[in-house]
């Protein structure tokens, strides 16, 4: 069957955890094999040093800035703004700049580790537009997502294929923070010719467009595509292929997502509070049981449920297994809705592969779907996502994301029969 006929939702069922899966394969890795986190270009491409007094540096830099290194026996982690399941963060970010002051025209690969944008190539009549919004020009930013996928997959083997499209939605999520902090309207893309782009960037089989982010002023021009390829340079020190990611990619490439209109969302957060939240933001690993006043529930759900700024779209319904919110009734919600009162924390704990923090929490939630667009939909929950983890942060409650959950048995619990895309639990 051809690729395209192949939908997103035989790769999901291909991909889904039980308790039986678990306890064949528990999925021990030896940590001293781990690829590298970091893609670096070669020492003589010309690099530009971030500088976060200048606003334009700031606003790139604070897309994918590492926050906190933490040392273990097995050796450093560099956590950053941007959550990624088991810490693997297998995105990168490369910026087109185009008719900004002071920086050359061209596309920029984001140097994490040393917060340093490379340039990788210089624009003259061509450029990215061409793949994403043919007949236009961007002046101002293109924001491009990608996944270097075997630093995921080196651990999570097929499954990783939706810890990638996940990191990918947390990624963009925290492009649109960065975005809010320096006052910048960002619109997010999901439907553009990334196999052609891919292949132009020089990625081989090894990395992959997901996404993109689009900051700047839209004007009528017709712009070419690259007219030189750029140099491959691998992202990781050694590579293994993933034939069923791979394939996975390809075949959720080739869908359309749903359509709607552009709308962008409108937050009260104070912006020196939001910064510093921005900058904090860490994934809890355990809770005290305590709970949490209703009021800052309804605000945080009153935020995720904003507009999404992009017209490529697949609907997130939210489930909340409320345990601990001061005023509700404990039990299953659909947004406020309350679908079946009960005590539902040890069965939560349970489906989350018997994770203390799903037992544990004030609410647990899951991100589900009945999407055309898989590959966007994980895309979206992974931005609600990190929405969730920045409005409950900054309200001063614990959050984090769980990625492994027994499927079916948790459509079971929630009553639905559309694919459960993502976990998630806040609490204190």
């Amino acid at each position: 069957m051809p690729q395209s006929q192949i939908s997103g939702k035989t790769y999901h069922e291909a991909t889904k955890h039980s308790y039986l899966s678990v306890q064949i394969d528990p999925n021990y890795v030896d940590a001293s094999t781990q690829p590298s986190p970091f893609k670096v270009y070669p020492k003589f491409y010309r690099r530009v040093k971030l500088n976060l007094n200048n606003p334009v540096h700031s606003f790139i830099s604070l897309t994918s800035a590492i926050t906190l290194e933490k040392v273990y026996k097995d050796g450093p982690y560099k956590l950053r703004v941007n959550p990624s399941a088991g810490a693997l963060y297998p995105t990168e970010v490369y910026v087109q700049v185009r008719g900004i002051e002071g920086m050359v025209n061209g596309i920029y690969h984001l140097e994490v580790e040393n917060n340093c944008l490379t340039l990788i190539y210089e624009l003259i009549d061509d450029g990215l537009e061409n793949y994403i919004i043919p007949g236009k020009c961007i002046n101002g930013f293109i924001f491009l997502i990608s996944c270097v996928y075997y630093r995921s997959s080196w651990k999570y083997q097929n499954r990783s294929i939706r810890y990638c499209f996940l990191d990918s939605g947390h990624h963009l999520g925290a492009v649109a923070a960065s975005a809010f902090l320096h006052n910048r309207d960002i619109q997010l893309i999901f439907d553009f010719d990334k196999l052609a782009l891919n292949s132009d960037l020089g990625f081989e089989n090894k990395e992959f467009i997901t996404a993109c982010a689009v900051s700047g002023e839209i004007q009528d021009k017709k712009i070419r595509r690259l007219r030189l390829k750029v140099p491959f340079v691998s992202g990781t020190d050694y590579f293994e292929s993933n034939q069923f990611i791979e394939d996975a990619y390809q075949a959720t490439t080739l869908k359309k997502s749903r359509q709607q209109k552009l709308e962008y969302p409108q937050f009260d957060f104070d912006q020196d509070k939001f910064y510093q939240t921005v900058w904090d933001r860490r994934s809890i690993r355990r809770f005290r049981k305590e709970s949490i006043s209703q009021e800052d529930y309804l605000y945080v759900v009153q935020q995720i449920e904003q507009s999404i700024p992009t017209e490529n779209y697949e609907e997130i319904e939210i489930y909340s297994v409320v345990h601990r919110v001061e005023g509700m009734t404990p039990g299953l919600y659909k947004g406020t809705y309350l679908v079946k009162t009960g005590n539902f924390s040890e069965k939560t704990g349970y489906l989350c592969i018997n994770q203390a923090i799903a037992k544990d929490s004030a609410v647990t939630l899951f991100f589900v779907s009945d999407y055309l667009n898989y590959q966007t939909a994980m895309q979206i929950a992974g931005f609600l996502g990190q929405r969730l983890y920045l409005t409950s942060n900054y309200l001063g409650i614990q959050c984090s994301g769980i990625g492994a959950y027994y499927d079916d048995e948790t459509q079971e619990l929630l009553e639905t029969n559309k694919d459960v895309l993502y976990g998630m639990v806040i609490g204190i």
